[in-house]
C-alpha cells in the first residue's frame, strides 16, 4: 500500500463509522473496521453510480448527484461496519469468503434504512421547523423574519441533535474516528506520510466535511427562502423539499471552492463557523483509531492506482 501520497488537486473524504472509516476513492469505495479481536479489515469494493460519472464535472448538478450517492455509500458502509463490530456470523463468513459488502447486505435492508434515514431527516429538519415556524408566525409581520425565525429553529434543531447524540459514549466514538479520517485526509493532500506520529500534526476539522456541507446547506436555504415569502404551511413544507437539489448543488460549489483556497485569510474567516461546528462533530482520536483511518485510505489509494494502470 501507498505510504508516501503526492500533493495533488484529486480529493478523497470520506465517513466514520462504527469503530472505523469509509473513504470514496476514485474508482472505489474503501472501508477499513477494527474487529473486537483487534485486526483492521479492509473491504475495498468498486464505486458504481457510473451512470454518474457525466454529471459529476458539472457545476451545480454534480452537489445533488455527490449527496445522493454519499448518501446510499454511507448507509451500506455504515451497516457493514455495524455487521463486523458485532462480528457476528455472516461478518465472518463475508471475511472467510472474500466477498464485498454487497454479499452481506442485501439491496432490500440497505434501501429501507436509507429511506427511513430520509423520512427521518426531512421530518427533523424540514417540517419540524416549518411547524415551529408557523406558530411563531403570529408574533411576526414580516415573511423575510419569518423565513429567517425557520432558519435559525432549523439550525438550532441540527446543532442540538448533533451535540445530543455525541453525548452517547458510542456515538463519541464515532465522532473520534470522523476527526481520524479528516486527519488522514489532510496528510494526503499535503503530501506527507500517511503514519501516526504524521497525522497527529493537522487538525481533526477539515472545510470539506460533511458537517460544514449541511451547514453551508441551512445558511444558504435561509436566503433563497426567503425570496419565496410566507405560503401556505404544506406549499412552505413542500417548497423547502422541492429546491433541495438547488440549494445542496450551490452548497457543494462552495464548500468544494473553499477547500481548495482554505489557506486564504478570507476564505478562513468564512468557512470558520463550520470548522467550529465540526468541533462538536469531531473528536481527538486514539492512535489505534487513526490507524483505522490509514487502513481505509491507504486501501482506496492502492485501487485508485492498480485502476490507472495501463491494462
Amino acid at each position: 500500500m501507498s505510504a508516501g501520497p503526492q500533493p495533488s488537486s484529486i480529493t478523497y473524504g470520506g465517513q466514520a463509522l462504527i469503530e472505523g472509516v469509509m473513504i470514496r476513492g476514485q474508482t472505489c469505495v474503501s472501508v477499513a473496521v477494527r474487529r473486537p479481536n483487534g485486526e483492521i479489515l479492509v473491504v475495498t469494493d468498486p464505486l458504481g453510480w457510473k451512470w454518474a460519472q457525466k454529471i459529476r464535472p458539472i457545476p451545480l448538478l454534480r452537489g445533488f448527484v455527490v449527496l445522493a450517492e454519499m448518501l446510499t455509500i454511507g448507509t451500506r458502509s455504515l451497516m457493514f461496519s455495524a455487521k463486523i463490530s458485532a462480528e457476528d456470523e455472516a461478518a465472518n463468513d463475508r471475511d472467510q469468503q472474500g466477498e464485498g459488502q454487497g454479499s452481506v447486505l442485501g439491496s432490500v435492508a440497505i434501501g429501507g434504512t436509507l429511506v427511513f434515514s430520509i423520512l427521518m431527516a426531512v421530518g427533523l429538519f424540514f417540517a419540524l421547523p416549518v411547524v415551529a415556524t408557523h406558530f411563531v408566525d403570529q408574533f411576526l409581520n414580516s415573511a423575510v423574519l419569518s423565513n429567517i425565525a425557520e432558519g435559525v429553529i432549523r439550525l438550532a434543531i441540527f446543532v442540538a441533535y448533533i451535540g445530543g447524540i455525541g453525548l452517547l459514549p458510542d456515538i463519541r466514538r464515532v465522532y473520534a474516528y470522523h476527526g481520524a479520517e479528516h486527519m488522514a485526509v489532510h496528510a494526503r493532500e499535503a503530501g506527507q506520510p500517511l503514519t501516526v506520529e504524521s497525522l497527529r500534526r493537522y487538525s481533526t476539522a477539515h472545510p470539506r466535511c460533511g458537517t460544514a456541507f449541511i451547514l453551508v446547506v441551512l445558511v444558504i436555504a435561509i436566503g433563497v427562502h426567503v425570496l419565496l415569502g410566507a405560503p401556505p404551511l404544506w406549499e412552505r413544507i413542500a417548497s423547502r423539499i422541492i429546491l433541495l437539489p438547488i440549494i445542496a448543488g450551490v452548497s457543494y460549489e462552495i464548500i468544494r471552492w473553499s477547500g481548495f483556497h482554505a489557506s486564504n485569510p478570507i476564505v478562513r474567516a468564512i468557512i470558520a463557523p463550520s470548522l467550529l461546528l465540526q468541533a462538536i462533530t469531531t473528536k481527538p482520536p486514539e492512535d489505534d483509531q487513526i490507524e483505522v483511518a490509514i487502513h481505509a485510505l491507504e486501501g482506496a489509494l492502492e485501487q485508485d492506482r492498480i485502476a490507472a494502470e495501463p491494462a
